[in-house]
């Protein structure tokens, strides 16, 4: 038997004019190369989780050309996507329908719309793919593959149970950095987040000794990896987040990982970050103002409680050495067209070494989605190709829908614009040099040479 993985890979911004000013994700490594640069863990996760006897292939979309040129000779395809490329992950899958090949899906989309995606597979899995592959591979072997395998609601995977990917699947060298998840879930209730909360509701670390070996086993096709911690907020546990930085000092890494403001409140931790490998942290700011981030917590209202201390918080992650990536969401129910001066006065009085933009995007499963779909303001409902971040599918409350794509469009040509990258990159080395803190060994050469 032969199972054919799929991945839907590739930029994912819509708008040319957007992409042409250099907006981009995590910006460890060049711009242009960030979008398109990661496998999907997912599927080198379920690999890991096939009998031995299973022959696999790795393929991703941006290798495959047109569908005619999809590969053939497997008995089953399991299909990895995002939200904005799903149309194309459907097209895919009915491809490989049409010619007798056994088709599944799953991840968030899935989870939020099984009964759209059960229209172009021969099964889809509602949950946690870890839990439901296994018994998916068995009734397939068996003939008896069911149209939907689905986590019940108080069932969560245990992450100590997680296998080490396959990354002998890969060509590492196509790549600038790789995958680990150190943990799943987070405890904030954000109304737009898309990220893993939207499968288990259960936040849970994986143990350390585990994160290393998956480390490790990367190290055994790239000496002194880039590494992406997959998580949504990795330091949720103070305790466990200095176990896992004391065990990486050993491992000649480099890293990054997203989390949030409140870790600028503990220097150790800080010092364990930089001293581990830390290169570039990603935060969601979202907002530098109250009315934007009002309510956008909706448990605690958690993110308008820390936006005094965001100025003080990037300063004292800087300093350290280790890059802060401010994310900022455009088209809040509390932003206005003075927003975007307030962003780029922010950025530039933080110095901000990278930032990014996007636009408040209502994923189908979250609170948002639903919201927005109460109040009639979604413009264009399952235009899902606009699910990038970029691209505006709602009518915000304080300006019209094209307002607020032209005002991203013209703050991210300001933001982006070399000589401004320039100067607060400068002043980022300056605090180094005043803090008497040396940039980190393996800092990206781009980055030196932009100071």
């Amino acid at each position: 038997m032969k199972i054919g993985l799929i991945a839907m890979s590739g930029v994912r911004a819509a708008s040319e004019e957007l992409m042409k000013t250099g907006l981009t994700l995590p910006s460890v490594v060049e711009r242009g190369r960030v979008v398109a640069s990661l496998p999907s863990l997912s599927l080198l996760t379920l690999a890991a989780l096939t009998p031995d006897d299973i022959e696999l292939e790795y393929h991703e979309i941006e290798d495959l050309g047109t569908h005619g040129d999809l590969p053939d000779g497997f008995d089953l395809a399991a299909i990895s996507t995002y939200t904005a490329q799903v149309r194309d992950a459907y097209a895919v899958a009915d491809h490989y329908r049409a010619r007798g090949v056994a088709v599944v899906m799953g991840g968030l989309h899935v989870k939020a719309l099984p009964d759209e995606a059960a229209a172009h597979c021969t099964s889809i899995a509602v949950g946690e793919g870890e839990s439901l592959w296994p018994g998916m591979i068995e009734d397939f072997r068996n003939a008896a593959l069911k149209p939907r395998y689905e986590q019940a609601p108080d069932q969560h995977y245990d992450l100590a149970q997680a296998p080490i990917p396959r990354h002998d699947l890969l060509d590492v060298d196509r790549y600038n950095r790789l995958t680990v998840q150190t943990a799943r879930g987070c405890p904030f209730c954000c109304e737009f987040c898309g990220g893993s909360i939207l499968l288990t509701s259960k936040y849970s670390a994986k143990p350390v000794e585990q994160v290393i070996a998956e480390i490790r086993n990367i190290k055994r096709y790239w000496p002194r990896p880039f590494i992406e911690f997959a998580d949504d907020n990795s330091f949720v546990s103070r305790t466990r987040a200095r176990q896992l930085l004391e065990a990486m000092l050993d491992e000649d890494v480099r890293w990054f990982t997203e989390t949030d403001i409140s870790i600028a409140d503990d220097p150790d931790l800080l010092d364990l970050m930089r001293a581990s490998g830390c290169r570039q942290v990603l935060i969601g700011l979202e907002s530098p103002s109250a009315s934007g981030l009002d309510g956008l917590e909706v448990k605690q209202n958690w993110k308008l409680k820390q936006l005094s201390q965001y100025e003080a918080a990037i300063d004292a992650i800087q300093s350290r050495g280790i890059t802060v990536n401010g994310c900022f969401i455009l088209g809040l129910d509390g932003d206005t067209l003075e927003t975007f001066e307030r962003i780029y006065e922010f950025i530039d009085r933080t110095a901000l070494f990278e930032a990014q933009l996007t636009v408040l995007t209502p994923f189908p499963g979250t609170p948002l989605y639903e919201r927005l779909l109460r109040e009639g303001r979604i413009i264009d409902i399952g235009a899902w190709e606009k699910c990038t971040l970029f691209d505006v599918n709602f009518v915000p409350r304080g300006m019209s829908p094209a307002a607020l794509q032209q005002g991203l469009v013209d703050l991210a040509r300001r933001v982006y614009d070399p000589e401004f990258v320039h100067d607060r990159r400068r002043r980022f080395f300056e605090r180094l040099y005043e803090a008497r803190v040396r940039p980190g060994p393996g800092m990206p050469r781009e980055w030196l040479e932009s100071a």
